[in-house]
């Protein structure tokens, strides 16, 4: 599609103090510049993925180890571990987890909103001798100042906010930009409900030179967000600094067009469509309420009664 088709597709209502379908257009025009080069980029190297496989809450020390340990083997390079619901724990295996990776390979925390406003800024201060990139989704999704307040404290000590993947509207990223309430856009591929509305939301975070770095992991999510990161780079941020994707390692088998990931990076995907079309058996099989995994489950309920 051509720079103004794309901006067609765009709904510019409530954000034109932001962006305008000028302006659109002009980020849209100027993306135009080396496409052919960053195509062929991501063709050979793909767009950069970090991995949130290795560090959920509850696992073990040494299931910690061995998976951060095969990740690397892997070519992993940036890990994001879950935080939140003890302190002296998220301590324990931040070390452990720091130390496994290195000083220079990247480290992430992810609290899934766990905490009030001040809450947030006194635990993440007592993990910033670890060296995070960033804490994401410290408080409510929908706390957009008190994400600026966060995103202020936390300033000092190089650490960013991350947030957006509950974001439901281009009105809500809006706002966020506006109030510098985040210094990493989590673009949800289902959340925003559209391609459209993620066009609306890449566009913004250019103009205020914010990186995207999506919300994947769910079923599917990874498979439909390749496509935006990667339109992304081409066509309108052109840049790949502070960038990367969240991948997961499960749920794919479900899909006809799996994502590709190689040397820790999403490969473009060479097949039409969007990537989300699901094995007849999968669905067969996991259909609500007739499906036999559905019917097992019903059946033990059962039984246990």
């Amino acid at each position: 599609m051509t720079p103004e088709q794309l901006a067609l597709c765009i709904d510019f209502r409530y954000i034109t103090d932001v962006l305008t379908e000028a302006q659109a257009l002009e980020i849209l025009q100027n993306g135009k510049g080396r496409q052919e080069t960053r195509e062929e980029h991501m063709l050979k190297s793909g767009y950069p993925a970090y991995t949130t496989s290795c560090a959920w809450l509850g696992y073990s020390d040494e299931n910690l180890q061995k998976l951060c340990s095969d990740a690397l083997k892997e070519g992993w390079t940036r890990f994001k571990v879950k935080v939140g619901a003890d302190l002296q724990d998220d301590i324990r295996r931040c070390k452990l987890i720091r130390d496994m990776i290195g000083p220079d390979n990247k480290l992430m925390l992810d609290a899934n909103q766990r905490w009030d406003v001040d809450e947030a800024i006194a635990w993440v201060k007592e993990l910033a001798v670890f060296k995070p990139l960033w804490i994401e989704e410290p408080t409510s999704p929908d706390d957009i100042l008190g994400h600026g307040t966060i995103s202020k404290a936390l300033a000092p000590l190089g650490i960013g906010v991350a947030t957006g993947e509950q974001c439901h509207n281009r009105v809500m990223f809006k706002q966020f930009l506006q109030a510098h309430s985040l210094q990493y856009l989590q673009i949800d591929s289902c959340r925003l409900g559209s391609v459209n509305e993620n066009l609306s939301v890449l566009l913004m975070a250019k103009k205020f030179n914010i990186p995207v770095c999506p919300h994947a992991g769910g079923v599917g999510l990874c498979e439909l967000v390749q496509h935006l990161i990667i339109f992304d780079y081409i066509s309108v941020s052109g840049s790949l600094e502070n960038r990367m994707c969240e991948y997961v390692d499960h749920l794919h088998e479900h899909f006809k067009y799996p994502v590709t990931i190689h040397n820790a990076a999403y490969m473009p995907p060479l097949d039409p469509g969007y990537s989300t079309e699901m094995k007849e058996d999968s669905v067969l099989l996991y259909q609500f309420p007739g499906g036999a995994i559905w019917q097992q489950l019903i059946h033990e309920k059962k039984v246990k009664v």
